[in-house]
């Protein structure tokens, strides 16, 4: 059979539809959204070449109509965990050794196949069981996890492609072994791209995967499975399993060929995960990869030489998108005092414009957020907002879970900058503003360093290029992704590789080779033409 050292086509980003009035992807998608709003559809676990019904089932309801029932998933019992952990192990040693242009076109055809047929599946998939608005569900479940796709390829080969020097005589060479064992991906609802993304990596580099998508995320995350299948990811390279999380992390983290975690989700659930992984490590064939993105407190910062209008509309986008529920979301912001008054106009005259409602009816920018258990959490601190002396709400603060779970979005001006939702991560609609004084710009941005735990994503406005030097340095540990000038939101991946460290992740940055390099196992091979046969070195001459 011929060989050769094959180049991958050269990644490019896909191009995000507009889905302006009169369309033709405006009227497609709303025909498929209507098509799987007025059905329902039973998700099976996926082991190997089974699809698993268990009949303990749980339903699947949009956000926005949260008593309307458009499906629902089966849940997995321990021994389901145990087989799609052997079935993973048992796919491996064909998997891994299938040369990597194979892996690579199979998840190239994943991306056009998301590019074209499954664009409106993933994207009104995503609208329901997540209430993304069109342009929300856009720029992730289409654009975002094809670009993963076909940039990792382009990676995958650039990393195969680096190679060591060889001296004379000799030729040494890295191969990038897939790690020995299987890969746990836990994906969270807020991304229907990174829930593809997290399995897919992993993957790519030969591993094989056991996954568990976020119980708000199984609709979108079964268009994933159908893609992956279709593009002929083998049985048993990814297997899908849902139901309790502490059960399944338990018992994977109990396998001896445990290899490594990619996952995304809270602070607290990772911090636990790693602590289990230390009490579990004497029992682990190697030592695991631990990959993680988790919690975010993102800032915005203007400076008194800012521009009014620049940092409101960086407010209203990075704060209100998707409901606040991006890992980036801005949810903390510090104006100066001589910009201020003017700047929060502007941003109550956008809240005020905002309409609210179902994804269906795309005039509205706001959605519902994922369940009533955050619905709840963020009335109790807008309510504790409310009655606090150092909090006052200027715009929103109502909400209503009658049909959907809406919270209108809300602005808390506070005079304390240590206000517990200048510290907390919400993750929704919120976003609290402190006013500092035009003098005071230096220890404010002290103040930003040493207010949250986190370091997800951070923006500094300002005209005055001293003024950015100086954030740029003092706030170098704060953020993983920093902005100049632009709201904290909107990595696009190949461009603006993604993560933060602290209490915010392990900053493996996803979308970048960095990534990949998390999941394989360099071996280094030095193979000598012509071997030694005295083992007496010239400086032992008389």
């Amino acid at each position: 059979m011929g060989k050769g050292f094959f180049q991958v086509p050269v990644a490019i980003n896909e191009p995000v539809k507009s889905y302006a009035s009169g369309s033709p992807e405006r009227a497609s998608v709303l025909e498929q959204y209507k098509a799987f709003y007025n059905s329902t559809v039973e998700i099976p676990m996926y082991i190997g070449a089974e699809e698993i019904k268990t009949g303990n089932t749980a339903n699947i309801t949009p956000p926005h109509d949260h008593q309307h029932v458009v499906g629902l998933y089966h849940l997995a019992e321990k021994s389901h965990i145990e087989k799609a952990i052997a079935t993973s192990l048992e796919a491996k040693t064909k998997w891994a050794a299938m040369p990597w242009e194979q892996r690579a076109a199979i998840f190239l055809k994943a991306a056009e196949l998301i590019s074209g047929p499954y664009r409106d599946k993933m994207n009104a998939a995503t609208m329901i069981a997540q209430s993304k608005n069109i342009y929300q569900a856009e720029i992730d479940s289409a654009c975002e996890i094809i670009d993963f796709l076909r940039f990792n390829v382009e990676y995958m080969s650039e990393i195969y492609e680096d190679q060591p020097a060889s001296d004379k005589g000799i030729w040494n060479r890295v191969e990038h072994r897939p790690l020995e064992g299987f890969v746990y991906a836990v994906t969270p609802f807020n991304f229907t791209a990174i829930a593809g993304n997290l399995p897919a990596s992993a993957a790519m580099m030969g591993n094989v995967v056991v996954w568990k998508p976020s119980d708000s995320q199984v609709y979108s995350a079964k268009v994933i499975v159908d893609v992956f299948k279709e593009a002929g990811v083998p049985d048993g390279v990814i297997n899908v399993v849902y139901g309790d999380p502490a059960m399944i992390t338990d018992t994977v983290l109990a396998s001896p060929d445990f290899a490594g975690i990619h996952f995304t989700g809270s602070t607290n659930v990772f911090k636990n995960i790693w602590s289990k992984i230390g009490a579990n490590i004497h029992n682990y064939r190697t030592y695991p990869r631990i990959v993680g993105e988790t919690g975010g407190k993102d800032f915005i910062i203007a400076h008194p030489s800012s521009i009014e209008k620049q940092v409101a509309t960086a407010i209203s986008r990075g704060a209100f998108e998707f409901q606040g529920q991006k890992c980036s979301a801005a949810s903390r912001v510090y104006l100066p005092k001589s910009k201020a008054e003017t700047i929060l106009n502007y941003v109550k005259e956008d809240v005020a414009s905002f309409k609210i409602g179902s994804p269906e009816d795309m005039s509205n920018f706001i959605t519902a957020v994922i369940h009533e258990g955050s619905f709840d959490k963020l009335a109790k601190y807008i309510d504790q907002a409310k009655a606090d002396a150092d909090a006052e709400i200027i715009a929103g603060g109502n909400y209503d879970k009658s049909k959907g779970y809406f919270i209108e979005p809300t602005v808390i001006l506070t005079t304390n900058p240590k206000y517990t939702t200048m510290e907390t991560e919400l993750f929704g609609p919120v976003v609290t503003i402190y006013v500092y004084e035009d003098e005071k710009w230096a220890d404010t941005l002290k103040l930003v360093d040493e207010t949250s735990e986190y370091a997800l994503t951070g923006a500094v406005f300002s005209q005055d290029r001293y003024a950015l030097t100086e954030a740029t340095q003092v706030l170098e540990n704060a953020a993983g992704n920093f902005y100049l000038n632009d709201k904290p939101t909107g990595a696009v991946v190949g461009q603006q590789p993604f993560g933060g460290a602290r209490a915010s992740g392990t900053n493996d940055k996803a979308g970048s080779a960095i990534n990949l390099l998390r999941w394989v196992s360099p071996r280094l091979i030095k193979e000598t033409f012509v071997s030694p046969i005295d083992y007496r070195y010239p400086f032992l001459g008389e």
